[in-house]
């Protein structure tokens, strides 16, 4: 495992009309490393991952993804991501076929390897019969599996989810964890913000974000001795104990900023 972390985020900082969304984040992770942000509505996940992905100038503080700012080298940023985003991020018109050869021209994938780099995430996605079928017609999942397909046909090296399993049925979800988890074993990192606290139970790490803040940051067993008195509790019990019971309204700031597609 590489000595630099692949991410390195210090004191991160984000406002919108005078509220403090963001404040004072710092994370970091390695090659072949996994981590899960968790926290209530409006804690800053969505606008953390926004910064880190270049969707949004952050007002404090410093990241970088492999060693280029995320500020002043956001083109070499968005080589190394791949980014699947909560809301879709398709253009329903197109085919998976043409949406991937868009994706293969817009990271500049020689032209000499484009028509096996489609065919290679067509089968990946398991949609070589659907490639050259309008996506308006694809169920949550083949789209799903679609996105994926297309965030990782330029080898990123760091793999960013916001809220992945969103909307799919439970098929859908035991398909798309099983792809992860792949990729996962094969040693992408992997980022991901979620609302589902089992989700992130397999992470090598979890840091949960409260108001902008981070509160904690850990392993899952760590994080469950320290929080929760017990191991063999649940994420839920921890999130609870650091977070409170009370309802939160959510909010989002920055949404068109982050399921912007990346240029």
């Amino acid at each position: 495992m590489s000595s630099a972390p692949i991410l390195d985020a210090r004191g991160l900082g984000r406002r919108f009309g005078g509220r403090e969304v963001v404040a004072g984040l710092s994370l970091s992770l390695q090659e072949g490393q996994s981590l899960a942000l968790i926290g209530p509505n409006g804690a800053g996940k969505s606008t953390t991952l926004a910064m880190l992905t270049t969707a949004l100038r952050p007002d404090a503080g410093t990241a970088q993804v492999g060693g280029f700012d995320v500020v002043r080298q956001a083109r070499q940023v968005r080589g190394l991501l791949g980014v699947l985003f909560q809301e879709p991020a398709l253009d329903e018109r197109m085919t998976p076929r043409e949406t991937l050869r868009l994706h293969a021209a817009l990271h500049r994938v020689p032209r000499r390897d484009v028509a096996a780099s489609v065919a290679d995430a067509l089968e990946a996605a398991g949609l070589v019969e659907a490639a050259d079928r309008p996506i308006r017609g694809f169920s949550g999942g083949m789209k799903r599996r679609l996105e994926l397909a297309r965030a990782l046909m330029h080898a990123p090296r760091l793999l960013v989810l916001d809220e992945p399993t969103l909307g799919l049925d439970p098929q859908g979800r035991l398909d798309l964890w099983g792809r992860i988890g792949a990729l996962r074993a094969r040693g992408m990192a992997v980022l991901m913000a979620t609302h589902v606290l089992t989700e992130a139970e397999s992470f090598d790490r979890v840091a949960i974000l409260d108001r902008g803040r981070l509160v904690a940051l850990d392993t899952p067993e760590a994080l469950k001795r320290a929080h929760a008195g017990d191991p063999a509790a649940s994420l839920e019990d921890v999130f609870l104990a650091l977070t409170g019971r009370a309802l939160r309204d959510e909010a989002h700031p920055l949404r068109p900023a982050l399921v912007r597609r990346r240029a």
